[in-house]
């Protein structure tokens, strides 16, 4: 009876069976499909595909896994926007989503829960009108004549020049270095080969996907511009701003503004990239045994930096330093009990109703018109004091920070949910008395 291998099948306990190992020596290993170790972790190279591709670095050849997630027939027009409601408190101004951009910046950790009220001043600060440095010249391309132009200004929101991805992106270069080096010190062609093809791919996909986010030149004299944000959970922020800071955080067009803007150059780029990923897994499955073991060990731990990039929260990618935050409070509290409360509150932060009128917080109904009048009403008796923070959770604040902090009526006096309660009840009682 023939031993155990591949072929035959063995039970315990028969003659024949034993262990098997397929590789007797190194010479009998099998790695040829090696090369799908060079199109996987597409959800890695994915999640930070956009801010990636404002560095130069996104140019450079290198290691990238999965590089045909960004080999697409169409590109992006805008970054993935986060539902809610953003209504301009005096511009009336109305957008049903939240940019990416804002969202980053204003993501508190953890997340607003149902019916939780905050508030934050968002100013815009000098550190982008300033010459660029070395690493704005270098890793972002920023010339000086941006910083004097009269038409364009320096972008507020940037890539980190030294975040997580560059160092993503370095480890790939040195490893596609030290492959091309390896390959090269072993006399294998294909592995040669390989290792320019699966390389240019990289800068292949940085030409073509490469983008720049810029801003119309601000006005002069800005008026203010505060935004409340509906988050669908029934949750509110009140960012507290200048006209300019609404405008490029909220309702400007947050557009991907390409390198490549011809369709056709950027799919004949598409297209090249496509016929070398497809050569490059070829040779590849050529290589010499050793160098493919160099391989797989290479993209095993350029798969694990990405996934270590992807997992960290957008903040570490994102250069905001163009905007200063400074959280406020709420008296009471950020909670609330119920939807009332909670809108109550963001009209106590706003002494305006018009908002939520015009973004549609609150039912269209004359009991809802009424309340809405009285809160208006209650909250313009009321003022902001300096004050401890209740509950912060902006980086940077401290619980015992002192800010500023909206007071508003004792529940004894005027009760939100207990106004609305009488104005319905009168409603009620009201339609009851009328003649059938």
């Amino acid at each position: 009876m023939s031993g155990n291998n591949n072929i035959t099948v063995a039970f315990p306990g028969r003659p024949n069976w034993s262990i098997w190992w397929q590789a007797k020596s190194l010479d009998d290993f099998q790695l040829d499909i090696v090369g799908f170790l060079a199109v996987l972790g597409e959800g890695a190279v994915q999640a930070n595909a956009q801010v990636s591709a404002l560095s130069r670095l996104f140019l450079l050849p290198r290691l990238l896994p999965a590089p045909q997630a960004l080999i697409r027939t169409t590109r992006p027009t805008e970054l993935p926007p986060t539902a809610g409601k953003v209504t301009g408190v005096y511009s009336g101004n109305v957008k049903d989503h939240v940019h990416h951009i804002a969202n980053i910046l204003l993501h508190p950790d953890p997340p607003l829960a149902s019916y939780t009220v905050r508030c934050v001043e968002i100013k815009a600060t000098k550190s982008h009108l300033q010459d660029p440095s070395f690493k704005d010249r270098f890793f972002r391309g920023q010339s000086t004549a941006d910083s004097t132009s009269t038409n364009v200004r320096p972008p507020l929101v940037k890539a980190k020049a030294t975040g997580p991805q560059t160092w993503v992106t370095l480890l790939g270069f040195f490893e596609a270095l030290v492959l091309l080096i390896a390959s090269i010190t072993f006399g294998d062609g294909m592995s040669v080969l390989a290792t320019i093809s699966l390389s240019l791919v990289s800068t292949m996909v940085g030409i073509s996907n490469k983008w720049s986010l810029r801003l119309p030149k601000a006005t002069s004299n800005p008026t203010p511009g505060d935004v409340v944000i509906r988050y669908p959970n029934g949750s509110y922020l009140v960012v507290k701003c200048e006209e300019e800071v609404a405008r490029a955080l909220y309702f400007a067009p947050e557009e991907i503004d390409y390198y490549v803007t011809n369709p056709v150059t950027y799919r004949l780029l598409s297209l090249s990239a496509t016929i070398l990923l497809m050569l490059g897994i070829v040779f590849l499955a050529n290589a010499k045994l050793q160098l493919q073991f160099g391989w797989a060990g290479a993209y095993v731990v350029i798969n694990i930096a990405h996934w270590i990039a992807a997992a960290l929260p957008q903040r570490y990618h994102w250069d905001l330093s163009g905007f200063s935050v400074r959280e406020q409070s709420v008296a009471g509290g950020p909670v609330s009990d119920n939807f009332t409360e909670a809108l109550w509150k963001a009209i106590l932060l706003t002494k305006s109703v018009q908002w939520v009128e015009a973004g549609g917080a609150a039912p269209q109904t004359s009991v809802w018109k009424k309340w809405l009048w009285e809160a208006e009403d209650e909250a313009n008796k009321h003022h902001n004091h300096v004050g401890d923070l209740l509950d912060p959770v902006w980086p940077g604040e401290k619980s015992s920070a002192k800010g500023i902090v909206w007071y508003g009526p004792d529940k004894t006096k005027w009760d939100p949910k207990e106004e609305w309660n009488k104005l319905n009840r009168a409603e009620a009682a009201s339609s009851d008395r009328m003649p059938a």
